[in-house]
């Protein structure tokens, strides 16, 4: 093997070594910003801010801005590290916590919805339950009111027939005062035949001795 094929050979196994042993990888974007005691790299540093940390500006100068930071220590910061929003992993995991809300809401209205769903089958059931009920009383203030309707005829026939009865009763008291009156008639004239035979009787005794043929004296005697 000659020496130039010897050094190809060897530069791509290095080269195979080099592929073998690539990597991705990331830049971190945990950014520590200093705050400074005043507007120049020189000044001391009081605070590291890590990115995200929310600062309210007092002052803004040349590259360099006043704040204050949730520790409450006022300092100096490079301008260019500032954003007016959140930065993005804020932001993306403020909207993880949205979609988590999101799914929790859509959750609760499923089971509220199952839950109306279920109260709707519900008064449904209790409805068909209304009507069914609603046509038995129905059936039933039917035969209430014809049960009624034949107490109303059974009453006007009862004051009919208590009426009807009244008149026999005073028909009854007119016969039975006529009899009486026949009866009190009958005997009186019991009472006047009686006295008549009587009379004719002792007539008839006056009278026979009187009719019979006297009997002569015999003088010859």
């Amino acid at each position: 093997m000659t020496p130039f094929r010897l050094f190809l050979s060897l530069l791509l196994i290095i080269s195979s070594v080099a592929v073998a042993q690539a990597r991705t990888v990331w830049v971190d974007d945990k950014v520590y910003l200093p705050v400074r005691t005043g507007a120049g790299s020189q000044f001391r540093i009081i605070e590291n801010a890590v990115s995200g940390t929310r600062m309210e500006v007092l002052e803004t100068g040349d590259g360099y801005t006043r704040v204050r930071t949730s520790k409450g220590n006022e300092g100096w910061v490079a301008s260019q590290y500032l954003s007016n929003q959140p930065i993005a992993e804020d932001r993306l995991q403020q909207a993880t916590r949205d979609l988590e809300t999101a799914r929790a809401e859509l959750a609760q209205a499923r089971e509220q919805l199952n839950a109306v769903t279920s109260e709707r089958d519900e008064l449904e059931s209790a409805e068909s339950n209304l009507s069914s009920r609603s046509r038995q009383l129905q059936t039933e203030l039917e035969r209430i009111k014809n049960i009624a309707a034949d107490s109303i005829n059974l009453e006007r026939r009862n004051r009919e027939l208590l009426e009807d009865n009244q008149k026999l009763r005073n028909d009854l008291e007119v016969l039975t005062a006529e009899n009486e009156r026949l009866e009190a008639g009958k005997e009186s004239d019991f009472m006047l035949l009686g006295a008549g035979l009587v009379f004719a009787g002792v007539l008839l005794a006056l009278l026979v001795p009187m009719l019979k043929p006297t009997r002569k004296t015999d003088n010859w005697a």
